[in-house]
């Protein structure tokens, strides 16, 4: 066996298997992977989300030595692990007379300061590589927008398209149209037609025990004798493998839909997989397209259309906005909010339906998908007036497919419009009758969907006219709020007054709803 000359660090979130570097074997090459305390306890996870990539990353490591590559693995509960990056490095550096040291580009901001701060301290050439996953450059998505102010991410998903010549017809594209969302909006009355799901039944009980045993700090709740999300390429293919069969035939119509009995819809669930990388979305969005064109007779060019603007649309849009921005983006606060999160947020202990649902829906299963948290979760947090860091560091928690690229210009710039309209055309906020339009929570809530004022009234009907009216300086100009600022001229005075009043005790007792 020869000595090892070079150390390539891969995180937790790079398992990709079909990365150039493990094409070949190499007996000098030694690859480190390390579960440090310092990246479980930036803000306190859901217990899947700490013990999934934690099976992830072993399943991966385990992976590479059946290949023949050389390993050198930590796991948390190891007695050697100096729980940070940087100390476990310089220690292996030590160990095994590294003469350098690779790392692939991090895909979160901090991340990408700690490594370069480690490569620097270990004092030997270093080198950073792509992760080779993504659609697009880094920087792409700024050099597209260059002088612009906003984003518009229809423009950028368009040239993608063309791009990577996806749904396309030569030039146009197929269908004749490019985007189907008018028709991915509709309430899903029938029950009986959502299919069964493809569920992974993996056994990470020691993994969990480590987890106890370490004392990481973590939320949610976890069966890890049976658990549920994908921890290899091979389960997460096959849970693809389902949705194309089973759930996209009616994906694109029943996306936004919210139905209180069915957590998982016409999802894929494959958002843990694709942003650990052990899916590559170009393979996801080819064989989509593929399905697609071999039974048109069973699916619409609109839910296909719906899945794959997701993925080439908005998740590499999320990420080019993420690196156009950081690090000044994760201190955008427009509208100067500074409650607290609520603690039912945390325990799902509350009085609204939709709220205590979807929460209890997170706490449980690691997972909410789009509607629930841009129009029910965070939807309610800012009409609350909730600080976008507190909101930030919930949703970067609570869900297992939260890196902070993704979720932070989701969250600080879709939900919050914390950018002050970077990401959104318009604050996505809605009374009570969108939420009943979308799903069932209404029906089995102790308030009223119908009422502004007393005791009964749905808080989000009162929060909805205040945020306008406490707001109106920055928004009454946007084209795209003008009409229901006409509305709410149209209101009484003493309306007016009534709704703003029984708003202003929502707010003075959030912890109560």
């Amino acid at each position: 066996m020869h000595s090892i000359k070079s150390l390539r660090l891969v995180l937790g979130d790079q398992l990709n298997r079909h990365h150039s570097w493990f094409k070949e074997t190499d007996d000098t090459v030694l690859y480190c992977m390390m579960e440090v305390r310092s990246e479980s306890e930036y803000v306190k996870h859901h217990i899947q989300k700490i013990v999934g990539i934690f099976g992830a990353m072993r399943d991966f490591a385990n992976a590479l030595k059946k290949q023949g590559h050389r390993i050198h693995y930590l796991k948390i509960s190891d007695r050697n692990n100096k729980q940070s990056f940087v100390a476990n490095l310089l220690e292996i550096k030590e160990q095994y007379g590294i003469q350098d040291f690779a790392y692939q580009e991090p895909d979160e901001y901090r991340l990408d300061m700690v490594l370069k701060s480690a490569a620097n301290e270990l004092g030997i050439p270093s080198k950073v590589h792509s992760t080779q996953h993504f659609l697009t450059q880094r920087d792409e998505l700024q050099v597209f927008f260059e002088g612009k102010k906003t984003y518009l991410m229809e423009s950028f998903y368009r040239s993608q398209r063309k791009k990577h010549k996806i749904l396309m017809d030569a030039a146009k594209p197929v269908g004749g149209k490019w985007n189907y969302d008018v028709e991915n909006r509709k309430k899903l009355k029938d029950l009986s037609i959502i299919p069964e799901h493809k569920i992974p039944k993996n056994n990470i009980m020691p993994i969990y025990d480590e987890v106890i045993n370490a004392n990481l700090p973590f939320i949610g709740s976890i069966d890890a004798n049976n658990f549920i999300w994908p921890i290899n390429p091979i389960q997460a293919e096959d849970i693809f493998d389902t949705f194309l069969q089973t759930q996209l035939p009616f994906f694109g119509t029943y996306q936004d839909t919210m139905v209180q009995s069915n957590w998982m819809l016409f999802h894929s669930r494959i958002s843990f997989a694709l942003n650990t990388k052990m899916l590559n979305p170009f393979h996801i969005i080819q064989r989509a397209e593929k399905h697609w064109k071999e039974n048109q007779e069973k699916i619409g060019i609109a839910q296909v259309e719906g899945f794959i603007r997701q993925i080439l649309g908005w998740r590499e849009y999320m990420r080019g906005v993420y690196w156009a921005q950081m690090p000044s983006y994760a201190n955008k606060n427009y509208f100067y909010h500074t409650r607290t999160l609520p603690n039912y947020f945390w325990s799902g202990d509350t009085k609204m339906n939709c709220i205590g649902t979807v929460v209890n829906q997170s706490l449980e299963n690691a997972y909410a998908h789009h509607i629930q948290r841009l129009m029910v979760t965070g939807n309610f947090l800012l009409m609350a007036g909730v600080n976008p860091s507190y909101v930030d560091e919930w949703y970067l928690g609570i869900y297992i497919d939260a890196f902070e690229w993704v979720e932070i210009t989701n969250t600080r710039g879709m939900s919050q419009f914390a950018d002050g309209g970077i990401v959104a055309t318009k604050p996505y906020i809605s009374t009570a009758s969108y939420i009943n339009k979308m799903g069932d929570y209404c029906a089995n809530c102790q308030y009223d969907k119908n009422e502004k004022t007393g005791p009964k009234a749905c808080p989000f009907n009162s929060l909805y006219w205040n945020f306008l009216d406490q707001n109106k300086e920055k928004l009454q100009n946007n084209p795209r709020m003008a009409m229901m600022y006409r509305v709410w001229g149209k209101f009484s005075v003493h309306d007016q007054q009534n709704i703003l009043s029984q708003a202003e005790y929502y707010l003075d007792h959030l912890e109560e709803l």
